[in-house]
Formats: structure tokens, sequence, C-alpha cells
């Protein structure tokens, strides 16, 4: 990359620029049952941008987590919503056939993304030649951080405890991981009978990755408390940074839409704080020579009245 064009990505993580975007933008699927629906967002000027390409939780749809996805638009991303099979805006009931393997069906739904890049940047105006497709990042939350976590190296384990196949992705050098579950270990019994692929292991997870958990996080699939939320920190090796915010639940202050009627801990200042680190840890892990992640993370250690903590390895 050149001078000229890191002091151009540089600049973008300071003022927001306008953002423009396109929905939807759809990816044929023959195998799929259904073709794929994703939302484009970019900003409206800047060239060799990163991409990010964002897993949705349980349910939602590539409508769905504004508060990070315009935000990370207006910093200078691309950020790519697939809307997954168990959206509820496509209704497939309980007893369709391919409900069992709707997790995987979800993994080749970021992968499709990544296939389609020439599609999604012609999608929207003036987009086209503005991609950086060595810059990719995958981001998810909930089940969407499982999905996401599957192509920085997390693998499945059956049920003698051997790990699946690998379904990492060389194109993607970074992610961040929101809510994402912990070890298989400690299912409810309904997790384990119903949810087989909820077994990760995180020893091959070994691309860059920001792990944001909360520490008021209780599952209903697992018996453990907030700290199965920060597995995927604890058990992977390489560099891995963990932000564990200060009271808050699985919404993690609100992260999936303004005013929803799910985020049971609604606080805006917290949603700020996992906008700004989480594009802060993007962009640094994007771009080596960038310093605004360490930046960020001074501040949250030098703030006196602090929303969370931060550690890393």
């Amino acid at each position: 990359m050149s001078d000229s064009n890191t002091t151009n990505a540089q600049r973008t993580a300071g003022a927001p620029t306008p953002v423009i975007s396109a929905k939807p933008v759809v990816l044929s699927a023959p195998d799929r049952g259904a073709d794929l629906q994703v939302r484009v967002s970019a900003p409206a000027t800047g060239s060799d941008l990163p991409v990010i390409v964002f897993s949705h939780g349980f349910g939602w749809s590539m409508n769905g987590y504004a508060p990070l996805a315009d935000f990370w638009a207006a910093q200078g991303f691309v950020v790519l919503q697939p809307t997954h099979l168990d959206s509820r805006t496509l209704g497939i009931p309980a007893e369709d056939p391919r409900t069992p393997r709707i997790w995987r069906f979800r993994i080749d739904d970021l992968k499709r993304v990544l296939d389609g890049l020439d599609i999604l940047e012609a999608s929207v105006p003036g987009l086209a030649g503005r991609l950086d497709r060595e810059r990719i990042a995958v981001a998810g939350h909930s089940w969407g951080a499982q999905t996401a976590g599957t192509l920085l190296g997390a693998r499945v384990l059956d049920s003698d405890a051997v790990p699946g196949e690998d379904m990492s992705d060389p194109r993607v050098k970074a992610g961040v991981l929101l809510a994402a579950a912990g070890l298989g270990d400690d299912l409810t019994p309904f997790a384990a009978e119903h949810l087989p692929f909820m077994k990760p292991s995180f020893a091959t997870m070994t691309t860059p990755a920001l792990v944001v958990a909360g520490d008021s996080d209780r599952s209903h699939l697992s018996t453990r408390g907030p700290d199965w939320f920060t597995d995927p920190y604890t058990y992977s090796p390489g560099d891995k940074s963990l932000l564990t915010l200060f009271g808050a639940e699985h919404s993690l202050g609100g992260i999936p839409g303004y005013e929803v009627a799910e985020t049971t801990d609604e606080s805006p200042a917290r949603v700020a704080l996992v906008q700004r680190l989480t594009a802060a840890f993007l962009r640094s892990a994007l771009y080596p020579e960038d310093t605004g992640w360490k930046a960020a993370a001074t501040a949250l250690e030098e703030d006196p009245d602090p929303l969370g903590k931060l550690q890393s390895k």
C-alpha cells in the first residue's frame, strides 16, 4: 500500500464520512434453498477500503446491528451483512430439513459473500474498484460470533471430541467476536441434545481477534456464568484481546439495534465504547502501522470511571 493510501486509511479513522448502502444485493445460492440476501454499507468517499463481513445473531437479518454497521462504514470500512437462514424475516419452520445444518449454511454464507465481492462491489453506485481485498475481517454477535470464529480457525468437536473440518479462510486477516459461546463442556441438557454444533475448539483459532464479553451475560444454554463468554480468548492461541464490559448482558448495551425489545441492558455509552474499540482494533489489525488500537486501549486504562477492561496476549 502506498504512503498516500495509508494516509487516507488512517485519516478515515477520525471524523465520520457519509455512508451509502444497498439492499438486498442477491447472491445466487442454488444449494441453499434460497438465494443469499446481503446489505452493503460503505463510506461515500475513499479508496482501498477494508472490508468487514458481519454475521448476525439468531433470528436477526441484514437489517440489524445498525449501531455497528453504520459506525464502521462511517469510519471507512465496507460492511457486508448477509441474512442467514435462521432469520425471522425468512420464516423457515423448525421442521425444515435444512434446520439441523443451518450452522453450516451460516459459515457457507460468509464464504459466499467473500466469493461474491465483485457482485457486491458493483451493487453500490460508485463503489466499484474501491475495496481492498487484502484487508478483510469478519465479525459476529452471539451465534454470529461462533459463525465468524470458524473462519478465524475455530473448529467444532464431534461426539468423540475430535475436531471437525477446518473451515478457516486465508482471506480473513482479523476478527471481532461479540458475546461468543464458550466451550461445550457445560451446556444445559437442552443445548447438549439439540445444538451439537455448540462444542467449539479454539485451539486452532490463530487469526488475530478481539473477543468482547459482558460480565453480566448469563446464557440459558450453559450452566456456567458470564465467564463462559471469555472462552474464545482464554483457549485460543496467538494475538488475541479481551474486552470485558462491566454490567453488560447479551446485547452488550444495545448493539443489535436502537431501542430493540431484547436489549435488557440498554447503555448508549457502552455501545459507543464497543463501536470505538472494535473499529480501532480492526483498523490496527489490518494496518499494522496504525496506532489507533494502542491509543484506545490506553484511553480505557486511564479512564477514571471505565465501562470495561482490556487484556491482551
